[in-house]
């Protein structure tokens, strides 16, 4: 079948991609390791780890595992920020033949006992500054081993230990004392450094990754991402990327990672492609402390930098951000959330680069579809699906739409995931009879085979029987002067059934509700615009930037 995308691909993109040239996911992160060994792999706080140390390091740490007698697929839990130790262990848990199960550091007890209750983690490397949190969880019978990480680690003795020193001294993270029973960092790769053992084998089909999400059904679920899922991924982003960065791929490239590593798009398009393409990824820790972020931009201008819409604005509103060189950066990407065009015409008046736009999910590893990166400019589409991708458009009864029809996304390829862990309920809700994963994003495709994203199906907003989309609501608000950012939520109505309220931040405190109301009646139909508007200082988001609509709900 020739699909309509394919016509528009740049030169030089696929139709397909070779997976199956790599044996596993090991045998491609090896491949790097061993073809840019002299090369930095990273950097964090100015200290560089190169190619061959992480291999060194990852060897040391899969051989501690190996002394533990696990049975191979065991599941070892990461909850780090983006430092060094976490690409390390990354790599080590593959090697072992074990499964990574990545936990957000600012979980609490409580999401924290789920998440490793269900996934059945036996081995947790956690972040000492946030170690306080697993002490507080007693209930987790198949948790064996744990193993701190000072904030220091890996930065060298004397930053190192000034870093240590200033997380536990003055600002006064994690536990006042060692957690009972737990092991260094520095011990246990001083241990597994000594240890002689052989990889095991290992092929496509294998587990490597647990990514917990919310999913398509709203319940946060594991999605399974096998070697074969995430080696095609980082192939198709490769592919994607390439017309973009063709004329630079010989030498040594740049990618500015403020993403957290322990969220799917960026630990396969920062992490493993980064890695597989021979980059550097700059290191920060916390995106919001923009101070840290723009110096780190200063001291190693990125070639490439991956983001996400409130991200990208808040940048884009910082004078500091606008006085930095952009003369490096040849690729701006983003995912995670719809880029704002708003917002993209400010990141591109000031650095004179396009925002490209991509789509994808945790279910999906999570790249489905992405704009040509040679762009010139910002599309409002979510791009054309991916080489070996297939994308549809579906009604409530799974038949497919014809072109311009609004309906759900729907997603065929090899980075789809296996299934839900644990769930073949869950798995047999979104995954269709011909294999196509149900996303729960409302969305179209054009004839040329763009694809244009609506709204979450769950964010949409019944007014009058009328469907109203926060996504078009935000998107017209954001380009009144004055908007720093907003949020629109659908509140019960006695007489509509629903309403739209918006939540606004301002960035003129001059602003009011009258002129926002009358910009939204000049833009849009009188049952989308807000009844209801109120002012925030800010809006609550997810430790990777997302608006959370679903806490304003609440709220309202």
């Amino acid at each position: 079948m020739q699909y309509p995308w394919l016509r528009q691909y740049p030169q030089g993109v696929p139709a397909e991609v070779p997976a199956h040239d790599y044996i596993s996911l090991v045998d491609l992160l090896n491949r790097a390791c061993k073809k840019y060994a002299s090369r930095p792999v990273a950097s964090s706080f100015g200290v560089e780890l190169s190619f061959n140390e992480l291999d060194r390091q990852a060897q040391a740490f899969a051989g501690w595992l190996h002394t533990l007698a696990l049975p191979k697929g065991s599941r070892i839990a990461l909850m780090m920020p983006n430092v060094l130790p976490y690409l390390v262990a990354l790599v080590g848990i593959l090697r072992a033949g074990h499964v990574i199960v990545n936990i957000n550091p600012l979980c609490t007890p409580r999401e924290l006992t789920v998440q490793l209750n269900d996934s059945g983690a036996c081995t947790i490397v956690v972040l000492e500054s946030v170690a306080g949190t697993l002490e507080l969880v007693t209930d987790c019978p198949h948790l064996q081993h744990r193993v701190v990480v000072p904030p220091g680690e890996m930065l060298g003795p004397i930053k190192g230990t000034l870093i240590n020193w200033g997380a536990k001294y003055l600002r006064k993270l994690g536990p006042q004392k060692p957690l009972p029973g737990a092991c260094s960092w520095a011990s246990v790769i001083k241990l597994g450094s000594q240890q002689h053992w052989v990889e095991p084998e290992l092929d496509l089909d294998d587990l490597a990754v647990l990514q917990y999400t919310g999913g398509t059904t709203g319940q946060p679920k594991g999605a399974m991402l096998t070697h074969g899922n995430l080696v095609a991924n980082v192939l198709q982003v490769e592919a994607v990327a390439r017309p973009a960065l063709h004329d630079l791929l010989a030498g040594s490239l740049t990618m500015l990672t403020a993403l957290p590593l322990y969220h799917v798009f960026a630990m396969t398009v920062c992490g493993f492609y980064a890695m597989h393409a021979g980059m550097k990824s700059v290191l920060v820790i916390n995106p919001r402390d923009r101070a840290s972020l723009i110096q780190a931009w200063r001291e190693d201008p990125p070639h490439v930098f991956p983001g996400i819409n409130t991200l990208f604005n808040a940048l884009a509103h910082d004078e500091r951000f606008a006085k930095l060189d952009f003369s490096a950066l040849r690729l701006a990407f983003g995912g995670g959330m719809a880029i704002q065009r708003a917002v993209a015409e400010r990141w591109f008046k000031i650095t004179g680069r396009p925002l490209i736009e991509g789509y994808g999910l945790s279910e999906t590893s999570p790249v489905v579809a992405a704009n040509p990166t040679n762009a010139t400019k910002f599309s409002g589409s979510i791009g054309l699906p991916l080489p070996s991708t297939e994308v549809c458009i579906l009604d409530e009864q799974g038949h497919r739409l014809a072109i311009g029809q609004e309906g759900e996304i729907a997603v065929r390829g090899p980075q789809v995931m296996r299934g839900y862990w644990q769930a073949p309920v869950e798995t047999a809700m979104v995954m269709t009879d011909e294999g196509f994963l149900r996303t729960g994003d409302i969305g179209r495709m054009d004839e040329q085979g763009f694809v244009y994203i609506v709204d979450r199906k769950k964010d949409m907003i019944l007014v009058s029987g009328f469907n109203v989309y926060p996504n078009e609501i935000e998107s017209v608000v954001c380009e009144l002067p004055g908007v720093l950012e907003c949020a629109a939520v659908g509140v019960p109505d006695p007489q509509s059934g629903e309403v739209v309220k918006l939540f606004v931040v301002p960035r003129d405190p001059l602003l009011d509700e009258a002129t926002i109301q009358a910009w939204c009646q000049q833009q849009l139909s009188r049952y989308k615009c807000p009844k209801n508007i109120e002012f925030r200082d800010e809006l609550p988001k997810s430790t990777v930037g997302k608006i959370l609509r679903r806490a304003l709900r609440d709220a309202a």
